[in-house]
C-alpha cells in the first residue's frame, strides 16, 4: 500500500509576508513626505507674511537708504545743534563707497515734519545733482523742480536759496544749499517754518549758525571751516526780518534800494 503525502506547496490564497510590509512602508514613507512639504510650505507662508508686515517700515526709513544707503545707528555723532528742541532727531547714513551723510530733522508741534538739515561728506560714490536731491527731499513722490530764491550771508558765508518753480496751494518751504571745497562738503535742507519769505529765510541763518562741530574725524579742513565759521557767528534773528546778504542785488524779492532817488 502506498501512502500519500501532503504537498509541502504553501496554500494559493496565502500573501507573502515581506511584500505586505514593503507597502505599509511605502504608505508611510508617502505621508511622511507629505507632511513635510505641508509643514516647510506653511512656514515659507508665515515667513513670507512677516515680512510683508515689516516691509512698511523698511520702506519708511529716509530717502538715503533707497540709493544704496544704510542707516547707521551706532555711529557716533559729529555735529550737533545748540539749544536743541524737544523734537529734533538726528541720523546717520553710510555708503559703502565711503559717503557720509548727517541728518537733522524737526517737526512742528502737530507732528509733521518742518525742516530739515543735511551735511553730507561724500566717499567714492556717485553724487547726484544736489537741487535734484533738495526737491526729493523737500516734496517725495512730487515733480516740481527748485528755482533760485536768492542769497542770505551764514556763517559759513553765502549760502542759495531754493523754492518750488511750482506752487500747488500747499505750505510754502524754502530750499537752501551751500557747497564747500576744502574739505568736500555739501550742507543742504530746507524748511517750512513761518509764515513768510524773510522768516523762513531767518530760520535758515539760524539754523546753519547753530551748527557745531563735536568731532572731526581726523580731517583738519574740516575742523578749520568750522572754527573760522565760528568767528563769523551771530545770533539768531528773533525779529522775524530776513537776514539779507550784505550786497541789495542778493535779495529775490523786495530789494532793499540804497541812496536817494
Amino acid at each position: 500500500m502506498h501512502l500519500f503525502r501532503a504537498d509541502p506547496a504553501a496554500p494559493h490564497h496565502t500573501r507573502n509576508p515581506s511584500a505586505l510590509t514593503s507597502f505599509v512602508d511605502e504608505v508611510y514613507a508617502t505621508l511622511s513626505g507629505l507632511f513635510a512639504y505641508a509643514a516647510v510650505l506653511a512656514l515659507f507662508v508665515v515667513l513670507g507674511a512677516y515680512l510683508w508686515r515689516q516691509l512698511p517700515d523698511a520702506t519708511a526709513v529716509a530717502a538715503p537708504a533707497a540709493a544704496g544707503w544704510s542707516l547707521a545707528g551706532r555711529q557716533a555723532p559729529a555735529f550737533a545743534m545748540d539749544q536743541r528742541d524737544k523734537t529734533e532727531a538726528y541720523e546717520i547714513f553710510r555708503h559703502p563707497e565711503g559717503g557720509r551723510k548727517d541728518i537733522f530733522r524737526w517737526a512742528d508741534a502737530d507732528g509733521v515734519l518742518a525742516a530739515e538739515l543735511e551735511i553730507y561728506r561724500p566717499g567714492g560714490e556717485a553724487m547726484g545733482p544736489a537741487v535734484t536731491e533738495i526737491a526729493g527731499r523737500l516734496d517725495p513722490g512730487g515733480d516740481r523742480g527748485l528755482e533760485a530764491a536768492g542769497l542770505v550771508d551764514s556763517k559759513f558765508g553765502s549760502v542759495t536759496l531754493l523754492r518750488p518753480a511750482r506752487q500747488d496751494g500747499s505750505r510754502a518751504c524754502l530750499g537752501f544749499l551751500k557747497q564747500a571745497d576744502a574739505p568736500d562738503l555739501r550742507i543742504s535742507g530746507w524748511t517750512c517754518q513761518g509764515d513768510s519769505l524773510p522768516a523762513r529765510r531767518a530760520a535758515i541763518v539760524c539754523m546753519l549758525n547753530r551748527l557745531t562741530l563735536l568731532a572731526a574725524g581726523n580731517d583738519p579742513r574740516l575742523a578749520a571751516l568750522f572754527a573760522h565759521a565760528e568767528l563769523k557767528r551771530t545770533d539768531c534773528v528773533t525779529s522775524g526780518l530776513p537776514a539779507l546778504s550784505a550786497d541789495w542785488v542778493t535779495g529775490n524779492e523786495n530789494p532793499l534800494l540804497r541812496g536817494a532817488l
